[in-house]
């Protein structure tokens, strides 16, 4: 656990091909993850929605359209 209450994911903790390696940072509404694809042998970062965000539509939205937004944003760097 953080000072903050939040729920961290431990590392080690596997999440389809990635495998959690520790937390980067966490604010607003999101969580995110430095972690490790198998798959392609290189570090990733996994950017998370907490749970109690994910049952707000809304807020699921928002989460979806960012995620989006950032990685179009990835793609042109």
């Amino acid at each position: 656990m953080t000072t903050n209450s939040k729920r961290e994911i431990a590392p080690g903790t596997r999440l389809g091909p990635y495998e959690v390696l520790s937390l980067i940072g966490a604010g607003g509404m999101r969580e995110v993850y430095k972690a490790f694809d198998k798959r392609l042998n290189r570090a990733v970062a996994i950017k998370v929605l907490p749970a109690h965000f994910a049952q707000n539509p809304e807020m699921k939205e928002r989460f979806e359209r960012e995620s989006k937004t950032s990685r179009w944003f990835l793609t042109l760097l």
